[in-house]
C-alpha cells in the first residue's frame, strides 16, 4: 500500500502520505473489501461467535483480510500480492483528493489552536465476548466530552473524538 501511495503521489510529503496509509489500512476498510470479496461466506465461525454477530464484525473481517493477504504473500509471492491489494482496493487510493487527517489528530490540532490541554481518552466500559468486544470510550478537554461505542478501544476513541469535533466546529 505505501508503495502504491508514493507511486500515485510522488510529490505529497511524508506526512500526507501517512495519512493516506493510516486511512486505506483500517480495520473498517480492510472489513469493506473482505465483504466486498465475499469473504464473510468463507469465514468458520462457532455458534456463539455466530450469534453474536462476529460475522459482519469489522474487527473480524478486517482480521481476515490481513490474514487473506499474508496468505497470498506466502503462497505467490510479493509481486501477486501487489496485483490483488491494487484490484481490491480499486480507486480507493485516489478517492477523496486531499489526504484524510485522522479525528484524533484533528481535535487534538484543535485544541492546541484555541489553547486548551490536549484531549484526554477514559475507557468508560468494555463489554461483550472476547470475539466481539464493546468499548465504550469518553474524550474530554476541559468540559467539554463526547462518548463514542466501537468495537475497538481505536474505533471507540475515533468516535468520539468526531463527536467531540462536531460539538466544537458547530456554528
Amino acid at each position: 500500500m505505501a508503495e502504491w501511495l508514493f507511486e500515485t503521489f510522488p510529490d505529497e510529503p511524508e506526512g500526507q502520505l501517512s495519512k493516506r496509509l493510516n486511512a486505506l489500512v483500517t480495520g473498517a476498510v480492510c472489513a469493506e473489501v473482505a465483504r466486498e470479496l465475499g469473504a464473510r461466506d468463507h469465514v468458520r465461525l462457532g455458534k456463539q461467535a455466530l450469534s453474536d454477530g462476529a460475522g459482519d464484525s469489522d474487527n473480524v473481517l478486517g482480521d481476515v483480510m490481513e490474514a487473506l493477504i499474508g496468505a497470498w504473500y506466502r503462497e505467490a509471492g510479493l509481486d501477486a500480492v501487489r496485483g490483488f491489494v491494487r484490484a481490491a482496493w480499486g480507486d480507493r487510493v485516489r478517492r477523496g483528493g486531499k489526504a484524510p487527517q485522522h479525528p484524533k489528530s484533528q481535535l487534538q490540532e484543535w485544541a492546541a489552536a484555541v489553547g486548551r490541554r490536549p484531549p484526554e481518552y477514559t475507557l468508560v466500559e468494555r463489554s461483550g465476548p472476547g470475539h466481539a468486544p464493546r468499548f465504550i470510550v469518553r474524550v474530554t478537554i476541559g468540559k467539554l466530552s463526547a462518548e463514542a461505542t466501537g468495537g475497538s478501544k481505536q474505533e471507540a476513541e475515533t468516535d468520539a473524538a468526531k463527536a467531540l469535533l462536531a460539538k466544537v466546529t458547530r456554528g
